[in-house]
Formats: C-alpha cells, sequence, structure tokens
C-alpha cells in the first residue's frame, strides 16, 4: 500500500505543476501533508516534517550565501571575461546562442554547484533570449542537461555518494567513466546545435542591427533580482544601477544587451552592462583568487560548503563594498533570489520528510528493486543505470545512492557484477536528476529565467533521458560497465 501511495503522490505532484494547478511550493507543502493523513500518520506530520527541514537546512543554507556570493562576484564582474567571450561567439544568431548557453553551462558547471551555474548561465544569456524572443525553456533545459552531465565530476556529489555508500575510491568510478560523460556532453552540445536551428528557421537569421530594432516583449512592473530585466515593459537600459535589481524596476547588471537608453537611443548589444557602478576591476584578482580558494576548499573538503559560502560572502561583501550602505544594498538586491530558493528547498523539505518518514521511499526502491527479474542478474550494471534515471528523478541523490544502489550493488555481486560497475552505471541518471523538482537548484533556474518549473519540465524531460541513454550506451560500448 505505501509503495502505491508513493508513487500516486509523486505523480499527484507531478501532474498539478505541469498542468499549473498549484505552484510548486504550495504542491510540495500540501500534496504530501494530505498523504501522510492518508496513510494513517497525521500525527506524525510534524516530526517528518522537521526532519526533513532539518536534513534540509544545510543546502539552504549553502545555497542563500551561494547565491550572495556568486550574485556579489556578478556585480563585480568577475565573470565578464567568459561571458564577452561567448556572447561574441554567439552574436545574434539564434543557434550560436543556444550552443553558447551550453558551452557556458558546462564550463560554470565545473564548480560543483549547479546554483552557481545556473545563476552565472541566466545572467549571461537571458539579455539575448528575450532581445531575440527566443524560447526561455530552451535555455533552462540546455543548462539544466548540461549541469547535469558535468554533476557527475567527484566534487559535485554523486560520485562521492557512490564511493561512500559502496566503500569505494572516487576516483575508480570516475576517471574509466570519463569517456561516457564526454559522450553525454557531446550530445547536449549536438541537441543544442539542433534546438538553435530550430530556433533560427523559427526566428531568422539576425544581424546586431536587426536584433537592435526589434521591439522588446512586454515586461511587468517589477521583476525578480539578477534578471536583467526593466520595467513598464520598454526595456530600457540604466547605466550605473549597480549589478541587480530587488524588484525596484532598475537594471540589472546583467542588462538587455541592444536596448535603449533613457533618451531612445540604442546601446551597444551587451549581455553584461560593462558601466555598472559595481564593477571593481581593481579588485578582480583578488576575486579571482578567493573564487578559486572557496573552490579548492570545497574540493578537498576542509570544511562544510554552507560554512565556507558563509566566509566566502562575508570577505568579499567587506572588501569589495567596505561601506555598510553598499553592502545592504548588494543584500538586498540579491534577497528575492534568497527567499524564493530558501523558501522552496524549505518547502521540499515537507515532501521529502514525508517521503521517507512514512516508509513511501524504502517501499518503492523495493519494489523496484523486486521487480527486476532474475534472468536480468548478470546485466546489473545496465539495470542500474536504467533505474537511475526514475529513481534519482522522484528521490534524492541520498536516497538513491545510500538506499537503493548498495541494494543494487548486492544484487550485482550474486551475479558476479562488481560494485564498481554498479557505481558508474549509477551516474548515468544525473543528466536527468538535474530537473528534479526535489534539486534545489532548479528552482534558481526557472526563477531567474522566469520560466513555469511545469513548462520547463515538459521540455527538458524528454532530452534530459535521451542524454542520460548516451552516457549508458557509450559506458556499455566502451565497456565500462
Amino acid at each position: 500500500m505505501l509503495t502505491i501511495l508513493g508513487f500516486a503522490m509523486i505523480a499527484t505532484f507531478l501532474v498539478l505543476i505541469m498542468t499549473k494547478k498549484m505552484s510548486p511550493i504550495a504542491a510540495l507543502v500540501l500534496i504530501p501533508a494530505l498523504f501522510c493523513v492518508a496513510v494513517g500518520q497525521g500525527a506524525q506530520l510534524g516530526d517528518y516534517v522537521i526532519e526533513g527541514v532539518g536534513n534540509l537546512a544545510p543546502t539552504a543554507a549553502m545555497l542563500m550565501f551561494a547565491i550572495v556570493y556568486f550574485g556579489v562576484m556578478i556585480d563585480v564582474g568577475l565573470f565578464d571575461p567568459i561571458v564577452r567571450g561567448i556572447l561574441k561567439f554567439c552574436q545574434a544568431d539564434p543557434m550560436r546562442i543556444v550552443v553558447g548557453t551550453a558551452v557556458l553551462a558546462a564550463i560554470v558547471s565545473l564548480d560543483g554547484d549547479g546554483s552557481t551555474t545556473f545563476m552565472i548561465t541566466v545572467s549571461a544569456m537571458y539579455p539575448l533570449y528575450k532581445r531575440l524572443k527566443m524560447s526561455l525553456v530552451v535555455m533552462t533545459g540546455v543548462a539544466a542537461t548540461a549541469n547535469g552531465v558535468m554533476n557527475t565530476l567527484p566534487w559535485g556529489g554523486p560520485t562521492a555518494r557512490a564511493a561512500t555508500a559502496l566503500k569505494l575510491d572516487a576516483s575508480e568510478i570516475f576517471v574509466p567513466m570519463i569517456p561516457a560523460l564526454a559522450m553525454g556532453l557531446l550530445a547536449v552540445f549536438v541537441l543544442a546545435y539542433v534546438l538553435g536551428i530550430r530556433e533560427r528557421k523559427r526566428l531568422g537569421m539576425l544581424t546586431l542591427d536587426e536584433a537592435l530594432a526589434r521591439e522588446p516583449q512586454p515586461e511587468p512592473e517589477t521583476v525578480s533580482a539578477g534578471t536583467g530585466t526593466g520595467t513598464g515593459g520598454k526595456d530600457r537600459l540604466r547605466k550605473g544601477t549597480g549589478a541587480s535589481a530587488s524588484g525596484t524596476g532598475e537594471m540589472s547588471g546583467t542588462s538587455t544587451g541592444g536596448t535603449e537608453n533613457e533618451d531612445g537611443d540604442d546601446e551597444e548589444f551587451q549581455g553584461l552592462d560593462p558601466d555598472r557602478s559595481t564593477l571593481r576591476p581593481k579588485l578582480y584578482w583578488f576575486n579571482a583568487g578567493l573564487t578559486a580558494a572557496l573552490l579548492t576548499a570545497m574540493i578537498m573538503e576542509l570544511m562544510p560548503i554552507p560554512v565556507l559560502f558563509l566566509l566566502g560572502a562575508a570577505l568579499a561583501l567587506t572588501v569589495n563594498f567596505p561601506h555598510m550602505p553598499d553592502q545592504r544594498a548588494r543584500i538586498a538586491a540579491h534577497a528575492e533570489n534568497v527567499l524564493n530558493v530558501s523558501g522552496m528547498v524549505f518547502a521540499a523539505a515537507v515532501f521529502t520528510g514525508v517521503l521517507t518518514g512514512t516508509g513511501m521511499v524504502e517501499h518503492m526502491a523495493d519494489w523496484v528493486v523486486g521487480a527486476v527479474p532474475e534472468a536480468m542478474g548478470p546485466h546489473m550494471a545496465v539495470v542500474t543505470g536504467l533505474l537511475s534515471l526514475p529513481l534519482t528523478y522522484f528521490m534524492s541523490n541520498d536516497g538513491f545512492y545510500f538506499g537503493v544502489l548498495p541494494v543494487l550493488a548486492e544484487a550485482g555481486a550474486a551475479h558476479g557484477v562488481s560494485p564498481l560497475e554498479i557505481a558508474r552505471a549509477s551516474l548515468a541518471g544525473q543528466a536527468l536528476h538535474m530537473s528534479s523538482p526535489l534539486v534545489p537548484a532548479v528552482y534558481v533556474l526557472v526563477g531567474m529565467a522566469k520560466v513555469e518549473f511545469g513548462d520547463h519540465t515538459r521540455f527538458t524531460v524528454k532530452w534530459a533521458v535521451l542524454t542520460s541513454l548516451v552516457v549508458l550506451a557509450a559506458g556499455v560500448l566502451f565497456g565500462i560497465m
């Protein structure tokens, strides 16, 4: 019964958000609460929620201070050279813009943090998509899928979890998987090219001058922080306003390149406002060194990641903006993103708390493992790879790698399949996992891109599944699993 109710709860949640009958944050709270009562454990709902909040609190803290830290780094211009290079390649060609989105997301994903990747990618690319009236779900879908493939880096999380759960060395899991993961990343670039060609056919091939002449789409009166759009539907550029707005109608540092200024004259087509007042060119190498040190400390696990970002954000604010009013302005500029994401994480804590506390997730995992035919035993690596797609989508990485993977490894060992092969195969589903409603970073992506989560899900899932299958097939072809 718990198995059926578990799948029913997940299906109800997905249907309601994809049909836009409920907002994600409401669905994440109300649906599990109702199902908790339905299984006769309503009295324990408070305990489950508190436990879920406790488990996700470090993640929420990490995202809060990561948004502040990398928001400040965007404000002061740390990523401008990378963004300028990508934008120079993109020009006003929709195909190049989509491919550039995939390349930028893949490069920034090297830090192992999804929220960082999405903040920088959306900040850089959103203005181009809006100016050319390109599909924003193409941007979110390509960015999420590219980040999913790169999320398999040893410091990204899944590889370390697999190594810990099966008592293996992370490098023994990851290094042999590099050719298969490279094929997955190549598949993302091919996907970006195909989607870009489709957007080019829909919109036509433009020059920069033609792009500048286009009327921008109407905008709401206020916008979220960091999205780089203006007010009143006029998409105007205001110089020297800092790098983010906080719902005030000011332009962010990620300006809508090629927009009009206050006098109605065309500005140079830019993705990041080169004249924003928050730039700190004299502190560029300090900020680059601080970021490198932060990422190195994350990789070496010198401190918990939330602590590292807390210290990094405090130091970045103090050095770059020594005056208190400027610090308050930077914090306020990114406050809306912080509130949206942290609120979504704590709402997700209700979902995961009920799913785990009631025993639903355990029964679902046992049912899935038990449904594997005995004849498939010698092929448990492939079975694990296939199961990783739905299981890492419908449950957290912790739940899959620490709860399900050991069971799959034991089943494989009984048929002579090594735990290393099982561990490698378990990474195949990460391209899909990064669009799961249980991944907090995805809410950063859709929030900054102003895309409905349901629209993102409908568009992205099929391409992410295809990418995951490419990784799995390449692993089998290369004899890795």
